[in-house]
């Protein structure tokens, strides 16, 4: 987990240096016959090499004992992958590829998972729990679930929405969606202890654009959470050639058949009972994110074998989600 958090300690800085080849190819995107084509196009359009800069802004107080944070802004080199298409569900892998005193940092990133017209949708009912939600027949039509899955690819929040494509722009909005703290804020044990965000996914002449429109909440005493603060976060995503992603294309060829293992075996958790319940950690997301991770870089290293990778995250999962 050294490199976790030597990652994260980069990100909350300048924006890391790196090494200069030629991008790897994306998804080649041709004009839609249809309205779900092209929706698919827009969330394929995601995959690709860049620079991401994160700008979070604390605007509005809604408690008279809280006063707003400065804003932040930080960034770093980012690698978008898919890691399937099967037409109606969609997955990619973002993977983090800085460089540091001449040396490659590659950490495994956050997961979005697309479902046109989902039946249900993983969701973030409160500290340490997710539930499969229904979701109705109305909802549904012509949307779009995204499901986004933590460093480790234990759950952290899903949403429903529609792409849109007036005035312009390509645009994905979600329903008002819960979500568990990031790290920035949970370290920091903050008044709050979940957000109510809003989430869109617009494509720019660059590349794209993650918005979010968060409230943050108070829920520890129970009944209706209330909120302390409103904020904005601006995660732009622009296609650049100015580093190398060979390492981090690297770290996914020698551990993507884990990590699909790892998916599995939460998605069989998540089966049990349609809900998971697994420690919140501040630091990591959860609790299974040192040792899931730690295997997966113990696997590119050879100390470990794929088979015995996948054996012991199996367990780590299984006791971590034991109520």
């Amino acid at each position: 987990m050294r490199a976790l958090l030597l990652a994260a300690a980069l990100l909350a800085g300048a924006a890391p240096t790196a090494t200069a080849l030629a991008q790897t190819p994306t998804a080649t995107v041709t004009a839609p016959a249809t309205a779900f084509e092209q929706d698919r196009q827009s969330i394929l359009a995601q995959a690709g090499q860049y620079r991401v800069h994160f700008d979070m802004r604390e605007n509005v107080s809604f408690n008279a004992d809280y006063d707003p944070m400065e804003g932040k802004l930080s960034g770093g080199s980012e690698i978008v992958r898919i890691v399937y298409d099967k037409g109606d569900k969609i997955s990619l892998q973002h993977i983090l590829v800085m460089e540091h005193e001449g040396q490659a940092i590659v950490i495994k990133h956050w997961r979005q998972d697309w479902v046109y017209q989902p039946d249900s949708v993983l969701t973030y009912v409160g500290p340490n729990e997710w539930s499969l939600t229904p979701v109705s027949a109305d909802q549904r039509a012509g949307a779009w679930s995204q499901t986004v899955w933590q460093t480790d690819d234990s759950p952290r929040y899903g949403g429903v929405g529609r792409w849109t494509y007036a005035n312009g722009m390509k645009v994905w909005t979600s329903e008002p969606t819960w979500r568990p703290l990031a790290r920035r804020d949970a370290v920091l044990n903050p008044v709050y202890d979940r957000y109510l965000g809003t989430n869109r996914h617009a494509l720019t002449p660059n590349g794209w654009v993650h918005i979010q429109d968060n409230m943050k909440m108070n829920g520890r005493a129970g009944g209706e959470p209330v909120a302390i603060v409103q904020e904005d976060v601006v995660n732009t995503y622009d296609r650049s050639t100015s580093y190398s992603p060979k390492a981090g294309d690297d770290y996914w060829a020698a551990t993507k058949d884990y990590w699909s293992a790892v998916r599995d075996a939460w998605d069989a958790a998540i089966a049990v009972d349609g809900r998971v319940h697994v420690q919140e950690e501040a630091q990591t997301g959860v609790v299974t994110g040192p040792p899931l991770m730690d295997l997966a870089q113990k696997l590119q290293d050879g100390e470990v074998s794929t088979e015995a990778a996948i054996a012991q995250a199996r367990t780590i999962i299984e006791t971590a989600t034991k109520r």
